[in-house]
């Protein structure tokens, strides 16, 4: 990274605090001032939201748009199928579900941030998001009856004679 040299006034106090600190630590002054800039950079630059928290001016729109959508449809089929119909498609994120623009895939929001988390979906629909990562979560929440065909065991269990 290229330097850039300027001056700087400060408060024969504030030197001498700033100095001391320098030494105590091992660096120079300048090494000082560049992290105290950099920490108030940081602080300064982050947000109060959540990361990929969702604009709540995005968000209220969306919510009356989808609600009915939600409300209606009988299974994750359907809800993508009527999703789709106004441009939008559910996709799993991490452990849940995110609103994406269709077919783009522009990602709009989470869909807990529309008021209806992964789990209470996969709850109302007794079934886990198609092609969803996230095994453990139907375990926990729908029993371990609920694996796709395929999964568990490897082995049979044989009665004995």
């Amino acid at each position: 990274m290229e330097m850039r040299t300027f001056t700087l006034k400060l408060p024969e106090p504030m030197v001498a605090a700033a100095l001391k600190l320098a030494n105590q630590r091992d660096v120079t002054l300048g090494h000082i001032i560049r992290m105290a800039v950099s920490a108030e950079i940081k602080k300064n630059s982050r947000n109060a939201k959540t990361p990929n928290r969702s604009d709540e001016l995005l968000l209220a729109p969306l919510r009356v748009l989808l609600a009915s959508d939600f409300a209606k449809a009988q299974d994750w089929t359907e809800l993508n199928q009527r999703l789709n119909d106004h441009g939008y498609a559910l996709r799993e994120a991490g452990g849940g579900l995110a609103l994406h623009s269709y077919p783009d895939g522009a990602r709009m929001c989470k869909a807990s941030e529309l008021g209806h988390s992964y789990s209470s979906l996969m709850r109302r629909y007794n079934a886990p998001f198609p092609g969803h990562a996230h095994r453990h979560l139907v375990d926990k929440l729908l029993g371990p009856a609920q694996a796709a065909p395929g999964e568990g065991s490897d082995f049979d269990v044989i009665e004995p004679f």
